[in-house]
């Protein structure tokens, strides 16, 4: 079933929005539909706790449950609409703290991306491998870096193989050099302190 999930979202990321064909019923957004402001000073909000070297954590983990408990209310209300709605919902997801936190996460970038925000599909593809990092599976695009206490940045697990650089790039996720930089910038960074 997993490989399913994994397969349906790569496919979904990889399909160009503008070549799919309108829908004439009453869910389809015909239009530009209008941001939800409460939705958007909750992202700012989210943002905004990750700023600064000296981040009390303790707190911050209490106010992402907050605020993931807010965007569900707001979204089973219906309240949530356009592209940067569902985009900003997806971030305050992904900061949870349960598999499942990512995977909605992850169903809301996709709807991001379907109401024409195509830059959600980098947090479409960070909630994916989110998610399967989280339930011992390894990531496919390369997007989560950890560290252990006594070690160098790593990104394991991690199934490099099955995506090309081609679709991470589609997924505006960097190459796999890129992320071996990075990675090796972050160690040096760290043994250097």
């Amino acid at each position: 079933m997993l490989g399913r999930v994994a397969w349906l979202s790569m496919l979904l990321l990889a399909a160009p929005v503008a070549a799919q064909e309108p829908s004439n019923d009453t869910g389809s957004q015909a239009a530009e539909q209008p941001t939800n402001p409460e939705m958007t000073a909750i992202f700012e909000a989210d943002q905004a706790a990750r700023k600064g070297s000296d981040i009390d954590w303790a707190t911050v983990t209490v106010e992402d449950a907050a605020r993931r408990t807010r965007v569900g209310e707001l979204l089973d209300a219906g309240q949530l609409h356009s592209g940067d709605d569902f985009y900003h919902a997806a971030f305050v997801f992904q900061h949870g703290s349960e598999p499942s936190d990512y995977l909605k996460a992850h169903a809301l970038a996709l709807v991001a991306v379907a109401r024409g925000k195509e830059t959600a599909t980098w947090i479409a593809a960070a909630t994916l491998d989110r998610y399967l990092m989280a339930i011992g599976q390894p990531q496919i695009y390369g997007t989560q870096f950890t560290k252990p206490s006594d070690g160098d940045w790593s990104q394991e697990p991690y199934q490099r193989e099955l995506l090309s650089d081609a679709l991470r790039e589609a997924s505006l996720v960097p190459p796999i050099a890129e992320q071996e930089k990075k990675r090796s910038e972050l160690s040096a960074r760290d043994r250097d302190k």
